[in-house]
């Protein structure tokens, strides 16, 4: 790879990890990068996820104080998305390509439309916090996220503000703590098995890391009622773009 390419490639994780948890939408900032400077699409699709474990972990260092106030109730949260994003590889690395192309853009609209009526669904469901469906909800998300992950977030983002109580922000940290770990365990399956391009994704890495550092103090000055109407408006977006490329 040329200098200039190395330099895209590091501009694009930067975007990536604070785009990523300001919104949700860290790959199709990243993924797009790597496919321009030549990278195939496979090798992107994972080169892409292990780029953005720095991401997740650059996010959650800069908000570790407000993680650890609940630690107990990550656990288990933790080892689900662990074990999906594990079953979202091995999906990757088996099942043809496109197996999940039809379903994702449908998935990311009615997460998106979610986040626009979040409001009203949380003032429905009271103090309820629907422990059954939100586990199985984060499975199947963090088996896309180890899968592809272009709007895992959004999809997180959204499973959180509606079944839990929790503020814009403190549902944003959880989202790159639990999207993170799903990436991370792909990732190491990737690292073995997977056509992983490391100098791109060593770079990428490292402006993803300093991208995601960058996210939790932006995110907790912006008004949340726009940041999640900006959010649920990108997310339409990309189901947009992943429908007709």
């Amino acid at each position: 790879m040329s200098l200039l390419e190395l330099a895209l490639v590091a501009v694009a994780g930067f975007a990536a990890g604070l785009v990523g948890f300001v919104t949700g939408l860290a790959s199709i900032v990243s993924y797009p990068a790597l496919l321009a400077v030549g990278i195939p699409p496979v090798a992107a699709n994972v080169t892409n996820t292990v780029a953005m474990v720095a991401a997740g972990a650059g996010s959650v260092t800069n908000s570790a104080s407000a993680l650890a106030k609940d630690r107990r109730a990550l656990v288990p949260q933790a080892a689900i998305c662990v074990a999906g994003g594990a079953v979202g590889a091995a999906i990757l690395l088996a099942a043809p390509a496109a197996s999940f192309a039809a379903v994702v853009p449908v998935l990311i609209v009615i997460a998106s439309v979610a986040l626009l009526l979040q409001p009203r669904l949380r003032e429905h469901a009271g103090d309820r916090t629907f422990p059954v469906l939100y586990p199985i909800g984060l499975f199947l998300v963090s088996v896309y996220g180890g899968y592809f992950g272009a709007g895992a977030g959004v999809m997180v983002l959204a499973l959180n503000l509606i079944c839990t109580s929790q503020s814009f922000w403190r549902a944003s940290i959880l989202k790159s703590f639990l999207l993170g770990l799903a990436n991370l365990v792909a990732a190491i399956g990737f690292a073995f098995f997977g056509p992983v391009h490391w100098i791109a994704g060593l770079v990428m890495g490292v402006g993803a890391f300093a991208g995601g550092w960058c996210g939790p103090p932006v995110v907790r000055r912006v008004d949340q009622r726009y940041l999640r109407i900006a959010v649920a408006l990108c997310g339409f977006g990309l189901a947009a773009w992943l429908a007709i490329r």
